[in-house]
């Protein structure tokens, strides 16, 4: 008997427990709104004798979309071949294990989170994936180049906004990239660069930048690109003490139906972390770009590169001398 009553009682308490944390989710849905409004309503300090919001300080995201700007699973290296069962990593880089991996993320693309891409586009796309280690056509990361923008707002390295009421700067860790953001429109960008021109002007709080005149280049190592008629625009706002919401329309009209959009959060380093360390990375793939050229290349793709090219014929082997 005292069994059964206890049974009950247990489940006459997870009935009100499961009653109560029900009450509670419902009580919290018309609270959501209220959380968006006291986010809106946010003031971020002011920029010392002006009154714009000040973006001073170290930036960094906590996601994975430099590995890939849409949704995406973890799978066993950026680079794969075909396997006997299932795909796996390419053997340039099956040595690295797990540290090769690609951890899985929720994506950046807003609406369908899927990028509107031309036939052509998304053709093109796919043969990118196929080629990511490709040493011309593959990820323009592994050689080093700048990675433009928005790729350098969501690489894993931080950045550095310098502002002040006459300029807008911004530093990156990675290749030692900078993008000097003109406050006043500077017209048509003379020429395409790896980082594009940026012109700024401020919509209330939000700081709006637009970017044009991009060489053609990589969103991400899956592949994602675009062309030189890519145009940019950006949204930065502050939306805490320790947060910049990033949001940017996307267009391109050589790459893509029509234009879309991403966002993320920035959050902000503080103590000592509060820096920026070197990240130069152009000396650490002069190995993989130039190898091939010297006298003797060592072993390994070097070496073969250079066979294949032409420019390094091996030595034969010696011969065994006869014991008489």
């Amino acid at each position: 008997m005292k069994k059964l009553l206890g049974t009950l009682s247990l489940a006459v308490m997870l009935a009100a427990c499961q009653s109560g944390a029900n009450e509670g989710a419902t009580s919290s849905t018309p609270a959501a709104p209220a959380a968006a409004a006291a986010t809106a309503a946010y003031v971020a300090p002011r920029l010392p004798g002006t009154d714009k919001p000040d973006f001073n300080g170290v930036w960094q995201v906590l996601n994975t979309a430099n590995y890939n700007i849409e949704a995406h699973p973890a799978s066993a290296a950026l680079q794969l071949r075909e396997g006997p069962y299932v795909p796996v990593p390419d053997a340039r880089v099956v040595a690295l294990g797990a540290v090769g991996a690609v951890p899985a993320g929720l994506g950046i693309v807003q609406g369908d989170g899927k990028i509107p891409y031309t036939p052509e586009a998304l053709a093109q796309r796919e043969e990118n994936k196929k080629n990511y280690l490709d040493l011309q056509t593959g990820d323009p990361e592994v050689r080093c180049f700048l990675p433009g923008v928005p790729r350098a707002n969501y690489m894993h390295l931080p950045f550095q906004i310098f502002q002040s009421d006459k300029a807008f700067f911004i530093a990156y860790e990675y290749a030692g990239a900078v993008r000097n953001v003109f406050l006043e429109d500077p017209g048509e960008a003379p020429i395409d660069s790896w980082m594009g021109q940026s012109y700024g002007k401020w919509d209330g709080d939000t700081f709006v930048v637009e970017v044009t005149g991009q060489l053609p280049k990589w969103l991400d190592r899956a592949g994602n690109h675009h062309t030189e008629t890519l145009k940019v625009t950006e949204r930065w706002t502050r939306t805490s003490d320790a947060t910049i919401r990033y949001e940017a329309t996307i267009e391109d009209p050589q790459t893509y139906t029509r234009p879309w959009q991403i966002a993320f959060n920035l959050y902000k380093r503080v103590g000592e972390d509060a820096q920026l360390q070197q990240f130069k990375c152009v000396e650490f793939v002069e190995e993989l770009m130039y190898g091939h050229l010297r006298k003797e290349p060592l072993p390994g793709p070097a070496r073969d590169r250079a066979i294949a090219e032409g420019l390094y014929t091996p030595p034969a082997p010696a011969t065994p001398s006869r014991r008489r």
